[in-house]
């Protein structure tokens, strides 16, 4: 009878460590787990309760208990035993608060077989303890009070054993599984690139922002190789291969960053940056690769930007003040004597240089005080139609060689808006005009309305623009790139003025041109109802 009782308990146990192993449900392992320990020591029921996790695992605090299996026992018993399990109070002077819990508890379920229909004298409880923490309780109902023999109790404690692994097995995996699905959300929520490479440079890992950065889908890209997936349309320098032949990242273990033109699947090529940081084991052998992969183009154009914005600015200051200073030493030379008329000539040309100067350094300003916070504008009801023949008229005197007309149809609605800011969207729409038809020509100034919104236009029978310019036009410091607009000054900043204006009336601004035979600029002003 003691070989079959110790078979029994032997294929129990072999149970139990095979479902230990195969499977990382908790809940189905301790019910395994409390019916084999009930049947081994002839009870009527069981209870495995576990300790509710809380932040820090504060073992001097209140110490409350969730049941996750039970075996045999009723609802109404149920009912009553939670109730016992709800703030069930450690000590922080006693050494061993586990075994107070459970003396504690065996008082409460003492008080509950006192005050109702339960027979509880019977029963047997052992703490779940792992690496000295207390993660629950096991509990065997028995109808007989007789006393628990130092072979139950081990028999107990080898189940209890074993469902505090269980316990401390599946919170680990959650733990693990918790932490991965955080590191899966952060890579696909990256907005930058995200590749991981094993030691050999083969693909595990491909996010959604790559995907969309390369225009390789993660299918196609897993278990390829770097080399195979990522194709510069040249090979920058330093590159990763150039940088591990030269022991990279075991002579140096910093993030190795690579620059060039990534040539995406569609044939077109990406600017980008590529930062590699290397992944060691404890032996200190490279184990993986995390590569982040960021499109640079914003970069690139700021960096293009700001030699452009040198480059221009240092022309267009240059020019001027060398005719001011040209002229002014011409005049102070003491070995000359000038007439009045040349005196005048050079005094008027001094100052429409100085005029230039004046007007550039506005217009940097300007752009300055736009990428700062966008323009502040004067509201007030005007007439567009008047402002703008006053416009043409004063522009009419700067030019002989162009005729400037406007036509705006009857009962054109006034407008709400800035009016400097508007007089001056077109003093630059107007300007360029001229300054674009260096042959002459007709200058139009038109206004029409739709149910919704002004429209103006300004068109000339200049040199045009190329198709491909006419969606960088407004751009600060874009000038298109004719052999014609090489020659004229500017420093690209009249347009992207305007475009500002236009925008903060809550209009819009575009142009259709027909290279070598001129260019309508068009905006419009939304009408107030």
């Amino acid at each position: 009878m003691l070989t079959d009782y110790r078979i029994r308990q032997r294929d129990h146990l072999l149970q139990i460590v095979r479902a230990l192993t195969q499977q990382l449900d908790l809940e189905s392992v301790l019910t395994r787990i409390l019916r084999a320990a009930t049947e081994m020591l002839a009870g009527r029921a069981g209870l495995i309760a576990l300790r509710d996790q809380v932040d820090g695992d504060d073992k001097k605090g209140i110490a409350t208990f969730s049941i996750h299996a039970q075996h045999g026992v009723s609802p109404e018993f149920l009912e009553h035993f939670e109730t016992v399990l709800k703030n069930t109070t450690s000590s922080a002077v006693l050494v061993d608060p586990a075994r107070y819990i459970i003396a504690e508890l065996e008082q409460r379920l003492h008080m509950l077989a006192r005050s109702g229909p339960f027979n509880l004298e019977g029963t047997i409880g052992l703490p779940l303890e792992a690496r000295g923490d207390l993660v629950g309780l096991l509990l065997v109902l028995r109808a007989s009070a007789s006393p628990s023999s130092q072979n139950e109790m081990k028999i107990l404690q080898a189940f209890a054993d074993h469902a505090a692994v269980a316990v401390t097995n599946a919170r680990l995996y959650e733990q693990v599984s918790q932490e991965k699905r955080q590191l899966d959300a952060l890579l696909e929520g990256s907005a930058d690139g995200i590749m991981i490479l094993d030691s050999g440079h083969l693909i595990l890992r491909w996010n959604k922002a790559l995907a969309q950065l390369s225009g390789v889908t993660p299918a196609s890209a897993l278990g390829s190789t770097h080399d195979e997936t990522i194709n510069w349309s040249s090979t920058p320098d330093p590159n990763l291969a150039d940088a591990e032949a030269r022991g990279w990242p075991f002579e140096s273990a910093s993030p190795l960053y690579v620059e060039g033109n990534l040539l995406q699947s569609t044939g077109e090529e990406l600017a980008v940056g590529i930062t590699y940081a290397p992944i060691f084991d404890r032996n200190k052998r490279l184990v993986n690769i995390i590569a982040n992969v960021r499109d640079i183009t914003r970069f690139r154009e700021a960096e293009q930007l700001k030699s452009t914005f040198i480059s221009v600015i240092s022309h267009e200051l240059k020019t001027p003040v060398s005719l001011i200073k040209g002229y002014a030493g011409t005049l102070l030379r003491e070995d000359a004597t000038w007439t009045k008329d040349t005196i005048n000539e050079s005094i008027t040309v001094i100052e429409e240089e100085a005029d230039r100067l004046a007007n550039l350094i506005d217009n940097l300003l300007e752009a300055s005080r736009l990428q700062a916070g966008g323009i502040e504008l004067n509201i007030s009801t005007f007439n567009l139609e008047n402002l703008t023949k006053q416009l043409s008229r004063k522009f009419q005197t700067q030019t002989t060689e162009h005729e400037i007309t406007v036509y705006f149809p009857k009962n054109f609605p006034l407008i709400e808006g800035d009016q400097e800011r508007l007089l001056q969207a077109l003093s630059n729409l107007l300007s360029n005009a001229i300054k674009y038809s260096p042959n002459g020509g007709p200058i139009k100034i038109s206004g029409r309305t739709t149910r919704r919104e002004i429209i103006v236009s300004v068109s000339d029978l200049g040199i045009g623009l190329p198709i491909g310019e006419l969606d960088r036009i407004f751009n600060r410091f874009h000038r298109a790139k004719t052999a014609e607009t090489s020659h004229t000054p500017g420093a690209g900043l009249g347009l992207y003025l305007t475009r500002a204006v236009i925008e903060a009336h809550h209009g819009r601004i575009w142009v259709d041109s027909d290279p070598g035979h001129g260019s309508t600029f068009h905006f419009s002003i939304p009408i107030k109802t």
